[in-house]
């Protein structure tokens, strides 16, 4: 039994069960006092977009997403995040057997993986999977989809049509969801930041993958171009759930960086 081991609990989320449960808890109850209308959080979504930065400053923004992807009840959850610390030319689908977060195991699909791995021509580099980007989705979907299987993809130097012909196929079988990951910019102070991220939002709210390249900054671009690109090919339409920068958990704005959550209905 091959364990995908937590690599980034205790940085990007806490290592304790009660602590990860009281953040989503807080979560949910500032997102119930806020919005405007409850019946939006009855949304059934099987594709998301979602920050991946430590839970402090993006874990509402992508909390939000992950909840209504719990409303869909799906069996299979394949996470697709950029590798951040390994080159990769293409993309590595995880074949380990257990994904371990502090909420509990979630066990790996690996017949699924191996037949994404075949059917798209990927393979699987072990090293490229000690990769924040997709860990710190898991104990939301150990939360929100208990039972659920998940599979870990984590791409590098890939072609975003090549990873849109993956979502769609995903995306057909309505017992699989799809979480891609992206922060927005990073570093730039507020006014050039919200600059930079609009760019980033106007191209998701209006399924236009080419506005992507007029100046967003997402360091999972490529996730976001695919999923544009297969939204579109599908009918779907976009959800932006909610948009900050860091400072809003540090109240320092001379360096931030953007966070996006989306959901396809």
């Amino acid at each position: 039994m091959r364990v995908r081991q937590a690599a980034v609990a205790g940085q990007f989320y806490p290592v304790s069960a009660g602590e990860i449960e009281s953040m989503f808890n807080r979560f949910n109850e500032v997102l119930e006092e806020s919005i405007e209308d409850p019946k939006l959080l009855e949304t059934e979504t099987r594709a998301v977009i979602v920050p991946h930065a430590g839970y402090i400053y993006s874990g509402f923004t992508a909390n939000a997403a992950h909840r209504l992807l719990g409303n869909s009840g799906i069996d299979r959850v394949v996470v697709i995040g950029p590798s951040h610390r390994v080159f990769l030319s293409g993309t590595s689908v995880s074949e380990f057997d257990i994904f371990e977060t502090p909420l509990g195991d979630l066990p790996i699909d690996k017949t699924f993986a191996v037949e994404i791995i075949k059917r798209f021509g990927f393979g699987f580099v072990p090293q490229a999977h000690q990769e924040h980007s997709t860990e710190v989705q898991m104990p939301f979907i150990k939360r929100y989809l208990p039972d659920a299987r998940v599979v870990e993809m984590v791409y590098g130097d890939e072609d975003p049509k090549n990873l849109a012909s993956v979502i769609e196929w995903l995306l057909k079988d309505d017992t699989t969801g799809v979480v891609i990951s992206t922060d927005l910019s990073h570093y730039y102070d507020i006014n050039r930041a919200k600059m930079l991220d609009s760019i980033c939002l106007d191209a998701v709210s209006r399924l236009d993958p080419a506005a992507l390249h007029r100046g967003c900054e997402a360091c999972g671009k490529i996730g976001v171009e695919a999923m544009l690109i297969a939204a579109k090919r599908l009918g779907l339409e976009p959800m932006i759930l909610d948009y900050r920068t860091s400072a809003d958990a540090t109240g320092d704005e001379s360096q931030v960086v953007g966070y996006m959550s989306t959901a396809f209905v």
